[in-house]
């Protein structure tokens, strides 16, 4: 509007005219704030009975989805750590091509300090350990993984203690110091064909890992261990007839798993593995399942079962959540503690129960004819 036109105007009708142009004025200026905060430009404009106000800052944008599932998870109650798979060591001798914790580092925690995160796994309502690899008998020659035991064992007085080992480096040394310690040996053996084993990658040299998979089993009777037997079912051992040879070694479980890819570690373009070529589908393994459905000791874990109900520690001690197919870290129990590194482990406690994760793990209440 003209200044003389305003000047013409009745004072009253001038005044309700510049209040008008003032409150559009204002409102043009707030909307603007955002692009001036945005370009770090001084805010200063005064009117006329204008007060400054706090300037509203733009809507934050929705979090990342990692954050907001990160978000819930603090807010969920957290598991008991009912049975821990404590993978202290990536290093191994053997060279399984479809191995789902690969050699991705060398880094094994001191003992003292391994000693510290098992007794605060038991305060926070542990009961069983089950060591593994990698090759846990690969670290100081199996003494490393012995300490460990015998800590679990006698000071924390866990009720099962276990470990998984390839079984290439046990000696009988071992048992007769180590063995009344150990509730549980778990042998992996995935054929009963030394040729098939070679191609899956446990072959090692001139060794038969058929023939020392039986020594092992002597041993576990001589020195009071029960003895169990853990094989992934793969391409290469899908048609095998297993029953004659699991019948004769008479294992206490028999596990067996279907081949199960995971980023990062046999799977994608930064994996130390490549394990698609062993992959079966659901059916094979089913297959598979009924060709030994008269074996009592056989524990099936499919894909679907074993993915989210393992609670797995890796060898900094951080649980590894692999619910999104890949295993992302928590933080350590030895930075934050175990409940709230658990928390972020994608544990999944029914799928345990249901896949019968927890049974009779104590040697002492098993009533093995030795």
């Amino acid at each position: 509007m003209h200044l003389g036109v305003l000047l013409r105007l009745p004072l009253a009708l001038s005044r309700a005219v510049l209040a008008a142009l003032r409150g559009r004025l204002g409102a043009l200026c707030w909307s603007l704030a955002p692009l001036y905060l945005s370009l770090s430009l001084p805010l200063s404009l005064s009117l006329p009975g204008w007060r400054r106000g706090p300037v509203p800052s733009p809507a934050a944008p929705p979090p990342p989805r990692r954050e907001r599932e990160q978000r819930d998870q603090r807010d969920e109650a957290a598991p008991t750590p009912t049975s821990v798979n404590y993978h202290f060591t990536r290093q191994c001798n053997y060279k399984c091509g479809f191995c789902f914790h690969t050699a991705k580092t060398s880094f094994v925690l001191p003992l003292e300090e391994a000693k510290r995160g098992l007794e605060m796994l038991k305060e926070a309502g542990m009961e069983k350990i089950n060591f593994s690899g990698g090759e846990p008998f690969l670290q100081d020659r199996g003494e490393f993984v012995g300490q460990l035991v015998q800590f679990c064992k006698e000071e924390l007085k866990l009720p099962s203690v276990s470990i998984v080992s390839n079984g290439s480096l046990i000696r009988e040394r071992w048992f007769k110091k180590y063995g009344k310690y150990l509730d549980i040996l778990a042998i992996s053996c995935d054929s009963f064909n030394e040729e098939v084993n070679v191609l899956i990658g446990r072959g090692q040299g001139k060794k038969n890992h058929v023939e020392n998979l039986h020594k092992l089993r002597q041993w576990c009777r001589e020195y009071a261990v029960a003895f169990k037997i853990n094989s992934v079912i793969n391409r290469f051992n899908v048609e095998e007839d297993m029953n004659e040879q699991i019948m004769a070694l008479n294992p206490v479980r028999w596990k067996v798993f279907q081949c199960l890819l995971i980023e990062g570690e046999n799977s994608g373009d930064d994996a130390l593995r490549e394990a698609e070529k062993f992959v079966i589908s659901d059916e094979d393994f089913e297959q598979f399942l009924d060709r030994h459905k008269d074996i009592s000791c056989l524990v099936p874990e499919s894909n679907q079962k074993m993915r989210d109900s393992y609670l797995i520690l890796d060898e900094y001690m951080r649980f590894l959540n692999c619910t999104n197919g890949r295993k992302e870290p928590s933080n350590s129990i030895l930075d934050v503690g175990v409940e709230a590194a658990i928390k972020f482990s994608g544990f999944d406690e029914k799928m345990f129960l249901k896949r019968g994760g927890k049974y009779v793990w104590s040697k002492a209440d098993m009533k093995l004819d030795w």
